[in-house]
C-alpha cells in the first residue's frame, strides 16, 4: 500500500488505446481468477466498492484495476487515511479557502475534487476519525462538498473505492466506526486473498516484481531462481503477503545479482537475511544438498550429547538478559529440519518408524516435510 497521495490518469490512456484492457492483478490461482471476474463486473458501475484483505495483499492495485474497467475519464486519486495526522486529514480530503485557518494564504482543492470524474481510493479508511466519517457520509449522500472555511457547495461526480485491513464489522459493535457509514461504503463488498491462499501465482509475481525492479534500477542484473528456491518460496507462510515477496526480491537483487538462487539460499540468505560467505558458499551449499540426500555416512554424535544434554526449554528463559532478540520462527524451524532429517537417517528412511521416533503422526510428519522440502534419504 501507499503511504503518499498519488495520482494517476490511467483511464484517460485506457480510452485511447482500443485493445482490450489487461488486467493489472497478478495470477491465475482459482481465487485470483475470480478476484478479476469480480473486478471486471463492478468496474463499469459507480458502485462504492470496500476492499478487505490483510496488510500488503495488493488492495491498491485492485484499486486502480476497478478505475481502468470502469474507462472514467478523470484521474485515480489514492491517499492513506492512517499515514496523514487527523487534523490535517479533513483540509487533504476536502481542501480550504484562503484564510481558513492560520497559515491558509491561499484556496487549496482536496482529493475529492482532484477526482471529480474519476475514483477516489480511501486507503484504511477503518483509521478515519469519527468526527469525519459523518462528513464522509454526508458527501456521498449529497455528492457535494464545502471546503474548510467556505460555504459554497461544489458539485461532483464520484466513484469511491475503500480499503481497510481491519475488521470493520468489529468496529461497528465497538462503536470506533458509524454502521450507516459503513453500508454506505459497502455497496460491493471485495476480500483480497492473502499471498498464502495463493501460493501458485508466486512464479507470475516473481517475473512482474522483477520487471518493474528492472524498469526501476536499469542495468541491474538479475538473478536466477532455481526450480527449488521457488519452491522454498511457495513453501514460506508470508506474512507480509506480496509487500513481503518484493522485498525479497530486491534483497535477492542486492545478494545474488547474476547469480542462481537455491533452496538453501531463499531459507538462509533471503527469508532469514543471513549474508551468504563468500569464500564458504559452495561448500555451504553442497553440505546443504548432501544432508537432503543422505547419499553418504552419518556422522556419529559425541558421547557427551546425550538426551539429558539436550536444552531445555526454560534455559531459553534467560535470553534476552544477554541478547536483543531472536529469530523465532527461523530457530524452530532450523531445530525441526535437523531433527526430522536426523530421524529418517536413524529410521533408514522409513517415514512410519521416523514419526514414532519423533512422537508425531505420521501424516503430520508427511506435511512438515513437504513444508520444509525435507527428502527421505536415498538409501539404495
Amino acid at each position: 500500500m501507499r503511504f503518499e497521495t498519488v495520482v494517476n490518469d490511467t483511464a484517460s490512456s485506457s480510452r485511447s488505446n482500443a485493445q482490450p484492457l489487461v488486467s493489472l492483478i497478478i495470477g491465475d490461482s482459482p481465487r485470483m481468477v475470480e478476484l478479476k471476474r469480480l473486478v471486471k463486473i463492478v468496474g463499469p458501475s459507480l458502485a462504492t466498492v470496500m476492499l478487505s484483505g490483510e496488510t500488503g495483499v495488493g488492495k491498491d492495485i485492485v484499486a486502480q484495476d476497478i478505475h481502468r474497467q470502469s474507462l472514467r475519464s478523470g484521474p485515480f486519486v489514492a491517499i492513506n487515511c492512517a499515514a496523514i495526522p487527523a487534523e490535517l486529514l479533513e483540509s487533504e480530503l476536502f481542501g480550504y479557502e484562503k484564510g481558513a485557518f492560520t497559515g491558509a494564504d491561499r484556496a487549496r482543492m482536496g482529493r475529492f475534487e482532484m477526482s471529480n470524474g474519476g475514483t477516489l481510493f480511501l486507503d484504511e479508511i477503518g483509521d478515519m476519525p469519527l468526527a469525519l466519517q459523518s462528513k464522509l457520509l454526508r458527501t456521498l449522500e449529497n455528492h457535494c462538498i464545502q471546503r474548510i472555511g467556505g460555504n459554497r457547495e461544489i458539485k461532483l461526480d464520484l466513484r469511491l473505492i475503500c480499503a481497510t485491513h481491519q475488521n470493520v464489522e468489529r468496529m461497528v459493535e465497538d462503536g470506533r466506526f458509524r454502521a450507516d457509514l459503513y453500508y454506505r461504503l459497502a455497496t460491493f463488498p471485495i476480500k483480497v486473498p492473502p499471498l498464502s491462499e495463493r501460493r501458485e501465482d508466486i512464479p507470475a509475481l516473481l517475473e512482474a516484481l522483477m520487471v518493474s525492479y528492472l524498469e526501476r534500477q536499469p542495468g541491474a542484473l538479475a538473478p536466477r531462481f532455481s526450480p527449488a528456491a521457488v519452491e522454498a518460496l511457495k513453501g514460506h507462510e508470508w506474512p507480509g503477503n506480496v509487500r513481503e515477496l518484493r522485498n525479497v526480491l530486491e534483497r535477492a537483487f542486492v545478494l545474488f545479482a547474476g547469480q542462481e538462487i537455491s533452496g538453501r539460499n531463499v531459507v538462509e540468505n533471503l527469508l532469514r537475511l543471513r549474508l551468504p560467505e563468500a569464500n564458504a558458499q559452495a561448500e555451504n551449499d553442497a553440505l546443504w544438498e548432501a544432508a537432503a540426500t543422505f547419499g553418504g555416512e552419518v556422522a556419529e554424535l559425541p558421547e557427551t550429547i546425550t538426551q539429558a544434554a539436550l536444552p531445555s526449554p526454560e534455559d531459553f528463559r534467560l535470553w534476552f538478559r544477554h541478547n536483543d532478540e531472536i529469530d523465532l520462527r527461523g530457530f524452530i524451524r532450523d531445530v525441526e529440519v535437523v531433527l526430522i532429517e536426523a530421524a529418517l537417517a536413524a529410521k533408514d528412511g522409513l517415514v512410519s518408524h521416523a514419526a514414532d521416533a519423533l512422537k508425531l503422526r505420521r501424516t503430520t510428519l508427511i506435511e512438515k516435510m513437504k513444508k520444509l522440502m525435507i527428502e527421505r534419504p536415498n538409501l539404495g
